[in-house]
């Protein structure tokens, strides 16, 4: 699924250039192409809704779909017999389109080669007894980076009412016998991912969510000291040690003022030990005996004994180099260019950097797995003056896996994972 959305987001970006310097409607069409077109662009100058469902056929390849059901027939049910896929791109509209705008919004979610299989209804009948279909499609309450980028191409192309265009997934489940909703629901939970996405019950037909911001308020630190951290600490989860509450009571005391509470929830996520790692330079105490050197000082001891060894960038900048040698890579013969690639002299060094994101990955591993290597590479990139990434791995430690027919002798089979975590498995699977 990401590839594809990826590939619509390309697609979309290769034809802007189109839009602005060319007629979108040199398109031709054989008749019944036209009459899908026709229908497309009818519903969006006519439809009239706040949000507008287009559909895309198919929105599952045939080998995706058979790895798919092998995996359903065995997980939750060997009733179901087949599944079939399509995209639902849900639109919103800020107002109706007219027919020129609706004609360039049809336009641009089309494939080239199939036009056609963009159509204004869905293509899946689940009125009969043994077909259920199943959408999923991303939470309402935020906007994906697909959204962002469709509704920026919209944007650049004249059509300045789409407010939004996330993509969601339908899919189409034959079986045997009605499935139950117990059965539905186990399905669904295998085909989204739930920090990010949810489960339609049908059609969106709207963005808005009913959730109210909560109020932004002040915490009397001023009056009550320390007490008042202690007690917002308490209620909002904020990880403050005994150090936390001492440091931000005498800075906000310093300071003449009270804290406001979306202060501390930032405090607590920017200062935490995942942003500053507190703890390696924390007292380092075994067995009730406090050792002279903390896990930061014992880290760089090799360094400090060999301060003028090959290390080049070591505990500072976002990344680590040592020195390397003289290359001679493939670049660009003229950079800034269309050039072809020669073999060039540079005095390259050696960068070695290293990512941690465990909590990200054991909620939602990949969506988790995805912004721990674009950090990783973001890291990469940013060290010194900016660098080249060659190769990256990623390794993963977790728990039992209890595979089928596989069960290793030290697994605990009875040992249950929180429910707000994605199982073992999973994780290595999707990370």
């Amino acid at each position: 699924w990401s590839l594809r959305l990826t590939r619509c987001v390309v697609l979309l970006c290769s034809v802007l250039h189109v839009v602005l310097f060319s007629n979108p409607r040199i398109t031709t069409f054989s008749p019944s192409q036209a009459a899908v077109v026709d229908d497309v662009s009818s519903k969006l100058v006519f439809d009239g809704a706040e949000v507008i469902q287009l559909y895309r056929y198919p929105g599952l390849s045939p080998s995706t779909a058979v790895t798919l059901l092998h995996k359903v027939q065995h997980k939750v049910t060997d009733a179901i017999t087949s599944i079939d896929g399509e995209l639902c791109y849900n639109i919103g509209l800020a107002a109706p389109l007219d027919a020129a705008e609706a004609d360039k919004m049809a336009w641009l979610l089309r494939e080239t080669f199939e036009p056609q299989q963009l159509t204004a209804s869905s293509i899946f009948d689940s009125s009969e007894p043994n077909q259920a279909v199943i959408e999923v499609g991303p939470r309402t309450n935020f906007s994906t980076a697909f959204s962002t980028n469709a509704t920026s191409i919209c944007t650049f192309v004249g059509l300045d009412k789409v407010t939004r265009l996330e993509p969601s997934r339908r899919y189409l489940l034959t079986s045997t016998r009605p499935l139950t909703g117990e059965e539905k629901a186990a399905f669904a939970a295998m085909v989204h991912d739930r920090m990010t996405e949810e489960v339609y019950a049908g059609p969106l037909p709207t963005f808005k969510v009913a959730a109210v911001p909560a109020p932004v308020f002040q915490v009397a630190v001023m009056e009550k000291g320390r007490a008042a951290l202690e007690a917002i600490n308490e209620e909002m989860g904020l990880a403050f040690d005994d150090w936390d509450l001492d440091y931000y009571t005498k800075l906000f005391q310093d300071m003449g003022r009270d804290p406001t509470n979306v202060e501390l929830f930032d405090i607590a996520q920017s200062n935490s030990e995942h942003s500053r790692h507190w703890f390696f330079k924390g007292d380092l105490v075994i067995d009730g005996d406090k050792k002279p050197h903390n896990l930061m000082q014992i880290v760089t001891e090799p360094l400090n004994a060999r301060p003028s060894n090959n290390s080049v960038v070591a505990f500072k900048d976002n990344s680590s180099a040592i020195r390397g040698f003289e290359v001679k890579p493939m670049l660009p013969l003229n950079p800034g260019g269309p050039s072809a690639l020669g073999p060039q002299k540079r005095d390259w060094d050696l960068l070695l950097t290293a990512e941690t994101h465990n909590f990200p990955c054991a909620v939602a591993p990949y969506p988790g797995a995805e912004t721990g290597a674009g950090g990783r590479m973001r890291d990469t990139h940013a060290t010194g003056t900016g660098s080249i990434m060659g190769a990256g791995t990623a390794g993963y430690c977790v728990g039992n896996l209890l595979l089928d027919g596989q069960t290793l002798p030290h697994e605990d089979p009875n040992f249950v994972y929180p429910d707000n975590l994605a199982p073992p498995t999973q994780i290595l699977i999707d990370a």
